[in-house]
Order: structure tokens, then sequence, then C-alpha cells
């Protein structure tokens, strides 16, 4: 006998004396959780990376409104568990089937809908442990999705992802049972993100449209055709009683911040005085920022290139030119040409930090993508080794520096290790350790819900090794310098001065903790510099 397949039905607003019967055999069914979370995945030694890239454009040939540049997020993390809850046991007619993730919608390439769709499912791969990036990158190549519905579906992508919280607060107060599949819960956290958008937004889709667009994406998946009707119930309640709803919701710090309890409980105890402002930052859509290459042109120059392409930019730093508008690098004056490259305000500290000159033999560890490693050869002639553990990612640090005209040795090798090392010490040592990335969490929102608490104090005993082992290659009266992207002490200052206890370092002058800033004059992520000299023999 075939078990026929339980739909999802709506809350009542008073459960009546039938309801309650009718639910009498279905116990265990809670309200979904804040983010959706049940991966199990746990964070690879060298995640923390970020890449650079830009958005590709919209439906149309233009971006929703609001799109950003964005970049990849880290790698090999795993989806943490907004709340501590523990494991139970289903029900059989609980039990389904595993998502079609690979299945292609017979939706236009040009809808809404299939944005949506494309959306939903890199968000079920984002719960199985996926980070978004790679995810996206699954969904266009599996369904050959042109460039036009990439930049629409990942637009809606991480939209859903920096207001998961709210969003899964929302489906628990309007729905009897968590939505099952994940893709399903995916498409509603997608709907809502974009029925909701955050406080002095424009929504970038009329709300009928986003309504009508959503059950057709359901109606044409056949894991959840049969849960149309549910959500269109669901996004039309939630327009109907948006006020009420909200209310009831963001008296939930997860759905207020967006964020799971322990980032903010986290944040809260590091950071007293400013954790409010440091978990908005997190949830503001990033700048595009510019690193001028000083070997082809300046920054006055080339802010009169962009005047004279109708582009408004900004210096936000020595080298820094930040974008009014996020656009491709197509669109970018001399960026194929080496003019510049993609790369965070807070990140080109670095190079200059080093104080590199010309003839130094200088390493860059972890250095994929290789936007420091650029950097280091725009200021001097020098001989660079960039390293990393994963070799398919120095592929990317290869095209970085050969679009910029530059050259290094390039080499695979894990930077706690040495048998990639000849032995000869570097002059100086940019180390640019794995951490939890809590410090760029408004590129890459899926960080938040990918990390565990207990990320923290493992990454850091990795990168304890790291520079530990990076030491011994730096020649006396060296200097390395240590950098995380991370907001967490544990990672950042308090690493650094038992560094320093542990070898004799000499600590100078460096910025410390950079919070995630945004004005006049500045714009960074939330990095940390230290600088350490090696006494000479």
């Amino acid at each position: 006998m075939t078990e026929k397949r339980r739909t999802l039905t709506l809350k009542p607003k008073a459960p009546t004396a039938d309801t309650r019967r009718g639910r009498n055999d279905r116990t265990g069914s809670g309200p979904a959780r804040p983010g959706g979370a049940s991966g199990k995945g746990k964070p690879g030694p060298q995640a923390g990376k970020p890449g650079n890239s830009a958005v590709p454009r919209g439906p149309g040939g233009t971006a929703p409104r609001g799109t950003q540049h964005i970049e990849p997020a880290p790698r090999d993390a795993g989806y943490a568990q907004p709340r501590d809850e523990g494991p139970r046991l289903r029900h059989s007619y609980e039990v389904k089937a595993s998502v079609q993730l690979d299945y292609r919608p017979d939706v236009r390439p040009d809808a809404l809908a299939f944005a949506l769709l494309g959306a939903a499912s890199s968000l079920a791969r984002v719960r199985a442990g996926m980070a978004l990036p790679q995810a996206l990158a699954e969904v266009f190549q599996a369904w050959d999705a042109p460039p036009q519905a990439r930049g629409a579906m990942q637009d809606v992508a991480y939209r859903a992802m920096r207001q998961l919280g709210r969003s899964g607060i929302l489906l628990g107060m309007m729905t009897s049972k968590a939505p099952e599949p994940p893709m399903l819960a995916g498409l509603l956290e997608c709907a809502l993100a974009l029925l909701d958008p955050p406080e002095g937004t424009e929504p970038p889709y009329e709300a009928f449209t986003v309504v009508d667009q959503a059950v057709g994406a359901a109606a044409a998946h056949p894991d959840f055709a049969h849960a149309k009707a549910m959500v269109n119930a669901v996004l039309r309640r939630f327009l109907r009683e948006r006020e009420q709803l909200l209310a009831a919701a963001l008296r939930d710090s997860v759905a207020q911040w967006n964020y799971p309890q322990w980032w903010i409980d986290a944040v809260r105890s590091a950071y007293p005085d400013d954790w409010q402002d440091i978990l908005a930052a997190g949830n503001r859509q990033p700048p595009l920022t510019l690193r001028v290459n000083r070997r082809k042109t300046d920054v006055d120059t080339y802010l009169k290139t962009l005047a004279a392409a109708g582009m408004d930019a900004a210096q936000v730093g020595p080298d820094a030119v930040r974008l009014a508008q996020a656009v491709n690098v197509a669109q970018i004056p001399g960026f194929f040409d080496g003019l510049v490259s993609v790369q965070d305000a807070g990140a080109q500290l670095a190079a200059p930090l080093l104080d590199v000159r010309d003839g130094m033999r200088v390493l860059d560890a972890c250095a994929a993508p290789g936007g420091k490693s650029g950097h280091i050869l725009e200021c001097a002639d020098v001989d660079l080794t960039a390293l990393d553990a994963d070799a398919r990612r120095l592929v990317r640090v290869e095209q970085n520096l050969q679009r910029l005209g530059l050259s290094a040795t390039v080499r695979a090798g894990a930077a706690e290790a040495t048998d990639w090392w000849d032995g000869r010490p570097y002059d100086r040592i940019l180390a640019d350790v794995p951490c939890t990335a809590s410090g760029i969490v408004r590129r890459h929102p899926d960080i938040r819900w990918l990390r565990r608490k207990s990320d923290t104090h493992q990454l850091a005993t990795l990168s304890g090794k790291i520079l530990d082992n990076l030491w011994q290659m730096l020649r006396p009266d060296g200097k390395l310098l240590f950098v995380t992207c991370s907001l967490w002490p544990q990672e950042s200052e308090a690493q650094a001065a038992a560094f320093a206890v542990r070898h004799g370092a000499i600590r100078l002058d460096a910025p410390g903790q950079l919070l995630p800033r945004s004005g006049v004059g500045q714009d960074h992520d939330g990095l940390f510099y230290a600088l350490f000299h090696k006494a000479g023999a």
C-alpha cells in the first residue's frame, strides 16, 4: 500500500477541538527553527578565505534593485544550528524522499519563478553544509542558467540568506510544522525576503508578483507541487497580517538581528559598546571596492577614468576606490588590462604593512585567491611565493597574477607543514590564517549559518600551529604580518598576544582589530592585523 504524502497546513489562529483531535497522532512536529538549520557539516582547516567576483546582471540586463558586489564565501564550512535542539525520531509518515536538487524546472529562465527555484535549491544545499557561492555555481551548471537568470538567482539567494533568522521565525508562526523538503522551506524564505525587505530599502518586486511567481515555482517542482496552495496561503497571510506577525517575530533576537543566538551573544560579549552596530553592519549589502594598480596608474587618474565612463566613485583608502553602484567586472574600465582589482579596503592594508622592498624574499601563506599576492607585487619587485593548501584555488591566484602582468612561485602546501619549504628563510611573511570569517559576513551572509560556536577554538588552534611553523621560516630581523578576518578575540588579539609570548616576538605598530565600517572616506570589513619583528641573531 502506498502511503499518501502528507501536506503542510496553516496554523489556525485558535485551535478547535477538532483540530486538536486531528493532531493527536502527529506529535513531535515543531515550528521551523530560525534559519531552518539541519545540517551537521564541519568546517575544513582552510575555511575563511574569500575570493573576488562581481554580480552578473538580472532579468532584462539589469540587476534587481539593491544588488551589490558579492565575494565568494569561505569553503568547507558546516551549517550551524541557530538553536541547541536535540535530535528527534520521526514517524514513518514524516520521512520524505531526498529533494531533487538537480531537477531542472520547466519554467522560463527570465521569469522570477526560475530565480526563486534556483535560490531555493541553493539554500537547500547550504543546509547540507555547502557555502552559498558553490551552491549557486552547482545550480547554474545543473540548470544551464543564462547570465541574466544567474544574476537574479544570486540576488534572491543572498537576500534570503541575510534574512534567514526572521524568515524562520515567521514560518514557525504561520505553519503547523517545519516546511519539508528543505527546498520548499527555501522557496518560502526567498519569497518572504522579497516581501519583507530590510528597513529603509525598497522591495525589488511588487508583492503580487512575488506571490504569483512563488506559487508558480512550487507548482513546477515535483517534490512539492502538492504544496502550492500552502505557499499561496502563507504568503498571502503574511501580507494580510504583516504588522502583527512582524511585531511578534521581532520579540525573538534571532529574528531581530538575523544571526544564530550564539553569534549574537558572542558579539555582545566581545564588544559590549558596539555590538548592535557590528550586527547591523553585517546585514548591509557590501560595496564594490577596487584596488588601483600603482604600477599602471594612480587613484586620481583612475577616478577621472571612472567619471568619463559615467561611474560615481570615491577614494576610501590609499589605493582603494569604492564604486557607488556595483557592476559586473566586464563593465569596470581597465579591469582586464590589470589597472584595478576587486579587493576590500580593509584587506588592502596588508601589503603596505609588510613594508616590502625590491629584492626581498616574501611568502604569502594561505594565499588564494591571490588578492594580497598581487598587491605585494604591485608595491615592489620581490621574489614572492604564493602558498595554499588547495591546489584548485591556486588556479585563481595564477589567473589574477596573469591579468595584472605579474609573476610569482605558486606552490601547493599546508602552511602548518614544512615539506614544501626549501629551507631558505624569508624576509617577509604574510600569514592570512584560516578563521571563522566572522568579520566579513556582509559579503558572505551564509557564514553565520555555516559556522558553529566550537569552530572558533578549532580554527584558533590550527592558526596557532601555522604561526609557530612560519616563524621558523622568517630570517632574523624579518617581519611577519598576522592577518585574520575574524571578530572573535580568541582568533585575533588573544592569538597575537599568546604568539608574542611563545616566541619573544617584538610587536610593531599595526591597526589591530578593525570593526566593519562604512561611511565617508572609509568602508571596510572587520579584519585584524598584528605585525611582528624577529630579533636579529
